[in-house]
């Protein structure tokens, strides 16, 4: 962190910037994992969708 000091004399204090990425693309497995979670997630509201149906 770094701090400037203006004719005022206020303190301008700014964090240190992180280093930047490129994103990956996922592999075959992982791709396959996602997919199966989608699958399961929409099963499970699926699920509570039907279940709030036959209570109410």
């Amino acid at each position: 962190m770094y701090t400037t000091v203006n004719p005022e004399g206020q303190l301008n204090n700014y964090a240190n910037e992180p280093q930047m990425y490129y994103a990956q693309s996922p592999n075959q497995e992982q791709q396959q994992r996602y997919l199966f979670q989608g699958a399961m997630a929409v099963l499970f509201v699926t699920a509570l969708m039907l279940t709030s149906i036959a209570v109410s």
